[in-house]
Formats: structure tokens, C-alpha cells, sequence
């Protein structure tokens, strides 16, 4: 659902933003016919009139594996969709960003995906690139995009071990360095998310969104063990997902320092200055964990 709270609209203000990337759907496979789906599209409770609106489309990996896909049917379906989404809104868009994490074995439908997508749209294209794309480039190839979106995060495994899966340095210094060889233009989102990974018996059984450290100081239910462990002292409901004693939270986010510090490795790697920085994703509960200026602080490291 596409509506500001008071909040997140102060955020927007107050940083000048005047771009939302936004995600108006999902594509998943039909469980029955296996053929693609739009998965929770957007709604628009309010206008987003004053922004440039760029539609995020994230397509599942699996679509691109499908031996018979019809790849030019789901790039015009897509495209019709989403013009359907800004026609109702009266959204007028000059640039569309397809999120896709490819794999050498879906490449090549990927790829004609995009060629096939940029025809028809005749829009500005962009693509989320991942940093093992950038590294193994020759491989992996390079969408026929305008431009791409480096994510930097989400980049280790969700374990129940004590690296955090959602920003590692260690992991992001592997592959900086091949930054300087891409030959695409890159701009960088950053994560300013957070959550849980629900452990029992030492074993990951699902992750558990909107959740922090701060949070969970307050709730004596809980027990901080380390700096990112809490564990359950007594059996409770918390947000409809029963947490059993002596399971383990733990608890993966990104602080203000983090930030910083990506954005002082990604500076002393770089061929050219990104044109934008996004930050992901915007929602009070996220806006909440930092100072208002660090946005701003961020941004004027490139």
C-alpha cells in the first residue's frame, strides 16, 4: 500500500527527496499452472503527485527457469500491467526498474527479457545488479539496460551463526575491487532495514520483519545474551508468530555507522560518481532508528 505516514512524509521533506522507486508488484509462479503471476500489486491510497515515480517489478528467479516460458508474452504482459497501475493513478512515468537476481542458467531468457521489455516500453531502463554480477561480469553478462542499481545488501546467508546476512564487510571487500571494470554506470541503494532470525534448536526457522534491538530491550519476554542474540524466557505471541522458551532472536541492522562505512569503501572504488544514492526501504519503523541528517551525511561522501 502506497501511503505516507507523518513521519516518513517529514523524511521525504526534509532530505529533498523528489525520486521513490516504488515496487508495484511481484512475479511468482501459479502454484497449479505454473505459469507467471502478478503477485500483490500495488494500491494507491494517496496521489503521489510532486514525486517522480520510477515501478520496481521484482521477478522471481524460478520465472526465468521455466522451460517453456514465453518470454515476449510476459514482457508485454509486465509492461501492460504496470501501465494499467499508472493509468489508474494517473501516474506519468519516464523510467521503469526490473529486479531480477539472474543466475548463469536463466541468463539468457533474462536478457532477452530486458531487450524485449526495452522495445516495447521506450522508457528509461534500469536493473538491481548484485555484487557477484559485478565480479563474474563476463559470465553473468550485462542486462541492455540505461543503467543498474547496485545492492548493496543482503549479502551472506540467513544461518544461525553470528555474521549478519544483511551487511558483512568482510563479504563486500571481495568484490569492490571489480567495481572499477564494470562497464555499466551503477548507482547504490542502501539497506536501512532491519529484522530477526527466528532460531530453535539451533536451526533457522524464518525471519521475523520489523524487529530491533531497541524493541526487544523493552519486551521481558525477551533476554539480551549478546550484543545481537536475545533469547525467550517465557513462551509468548508476538505479531501472530509464537516464540517457544529458549528459542533465539537474532536480531541483523544496519546502524548509522554502516552506513558510513559503505559508503567510504564504495567512494574509494569507483570509475564514475553514482547519480543517486537509494536508500531501502522507507517506513517509519526503519526512519525511526536513525538521526535525521544521515541521509544527507551519507550522500555527501560522493
Amino acid at each position: 500500500m502506497f501511503k505516507f505516514s507523518k513521519i516518513e512524509k517529514e523524511a521525504l521533506d526534509e532530505n529533498d527527496v523528489q525520486k521513490l522507486y516504488v515496487r508495484y508488484f511481484d512475479i511468482g509462479l501459479h502454484p497449479e499452472s505454473n505459469l507467471p503471476i502478478p503477485i500483490s500489486p500495488v494500491r494507491f491510497e494517496q496521489n503521489p503527485k510532486g514525486y517522480t515515480i520510477v515501478p520496481v517489478v521484482f521477478i522471481q528467479n524460478k520465472i526465468m527457469l521455466q522451460p517453456s516460458l514465453d518470454v515476449e508474452n510476459l514482457a508485454q504482459k509486465t509492461f501492460d500491467f504496470i501501465e494499467q497501475i499508472n493509468s489508474k493513478n494517473k501516474i506519468d512515468c519516464r523510467e521503469i526498474q526490473i529486479d531480477c537476481d539472474w543466475t548463469l542458467n536463466s541468463k539468457e531468457k533474462y536478457l532477452k527479457f530486458i531487450e524485449v521489455f526495452k522495445k516495447l516500453s521506450k522508457k528509461k531502463l534500469s536493473a538491481t545488479i548484485r555484487l557477484h554480477q559485478v565480479k563474474y561480469f563476463k559470465k553473468t553478462k550485462i542486462p541492455n539496460v540505461d543503467s543498474g542499481v547496485l545492492m548493496y545488501y543482503n549479502m551472506g546467508s540467513i544461518a544461525p551463526d553470528s555474521l549478519n546476512s544483511i551487511y558483512d564487510q568482510k563479504v563486500a571487500e571481495r568484490y569492490l575491487k571489480s567495481l572499477k571494470k564494470y562497464p555499466l554506470h551503477l548507482d547504490f541503494a542502501f539497506p536501512i532495514y532491519s529484522w530477526g532470525v527466528h532460531i530453535r534448536d539451533n536451526k533457522v526457522i524464518g525471519l521475523r520483519s520489523k524487529m530491533n534491538s531497541a524493541r526487544l530491550e523493552k519486551d521481558s519476554n525477551f533476554e539480551k545474551t549478546s550484543p545481537i542474540f536475545f533469547r525467550v524466557k517465557h513462551s509468548n505471541y508476538k505479531n501472530g508468530v509464537f516464540y517457544e522458551e529458549n528459542d533465539l532472536l537474532k536480531i541483523e541492522e544496519i546502524k548509522a555507522e554502516d552506513l558510513k562505512e559503505m559508503a567510504e569503501d564504495l567512494q574509494d572504488n569507483l570509475v564514475e560518481k553514482p547519480n543517486e544514492i537509494i536508500f531501502y526501504d522507507l517506513d517509519e519503523f526503519n526512519l525511526n532508528n536513525y538521526e535525521k541528517n544521515i541521509f544527507k551525511q551519507v550522500v555527501s561522501w560522493f
